[in-house]
């Protein structure tokens, strides 16, 4: 149970021992930052993996040492664009199987029907949009699979809210994480990103709100 609880705590604040991970491990690092943005964005039970600070702490690493900012940028994009995907047809799998008998409080086909009219008309906002915010990022392709959002609109849209989102987090911690205010100051600036990486989510609630009541 203590090294479950220690693993746990390595990965939640993987960013803060990505330095001594590279430094330790070379250009294996891609592999390993690969994997995790895979898990955070195409495995429903990894939420909790740091994403938008990961990627800064990568960007920022990247301007001092071996790494590559442009591979760097390749390869963490496609992970998340190829973890995208694997959610979306995990939904597609699970979905059928969990509104089959349709008689459940909580599975009704209604709502299946309801979600795949929300993805076909507001999906592709809503999948770029997920990339910036945590915790949704992981379950929005999930729950698009389930809707059965058409997986055409779905991919132009992943991939264009993976390169959006790896771009700026990436190129970001590149030109401005090895600031001297930055470097002393990192759990603050963690703390702006998760800040920044909301507004979105808040923007939009309140814009959909402020529609509903002029309508």
């Amino acid at each position: 149970m203590e090294f479950l609880q220690v693993l746990f705590d390595f990965l939640l604040h993987l960013d803060g021992h990505l330095a001594a991970i590279i430094e330790r491990f070379g250009i294996v690092s891609y592999i390993i930052l690969f994997l995790v943005i895979f898990a955070e964005t195409g495995l429903v039970i990894f939420p909790f993996l740091p994403g938008d600070s990961l990627l800064f702490a990568a960007g920022a690493i990247s301007s001092t040492s071996s790494l590559n900012p442009i591979l760097l940028f390749i390869i963490l994009a496609s992970a998340a664009i190829i973890g995208d995907s694997v959610n979306y047809w995990i939904g597609t799998y699970v979905g059928p199987k969990a509104f089959k008998a349709g008689g459940s409080k909580f599975f009704k086909k209604e709502y299946l029907n309801r979600t795949h009219e929300f993805y076909e008309k507001h999906g592709g906002k809503t999948i770029v949009i997920a990339r910036f915010i945590p915790i949704i990022r992981t379950f929005a392709p999930f729950i698009a699979g389930i809707g059965k959002m058409s997986y055409p609109h779905f991919l132009f849209y992943n991939v264009m809210g993976a390169l959006l989102w790896v771009g700026l987090f990436i190129f970001g911690g590149f030109y401005f994480g090895n600031l001297t205010v930055v470097k002393d100051n990192f759990f603050l600036v963690v703390l702006g990103i998760i800040f920044i990486s909301l507004l979105p989510g808040f923007y939009e609630f309140f814009s959909q709100k402020r529609k509903k009541s002029a309508s």
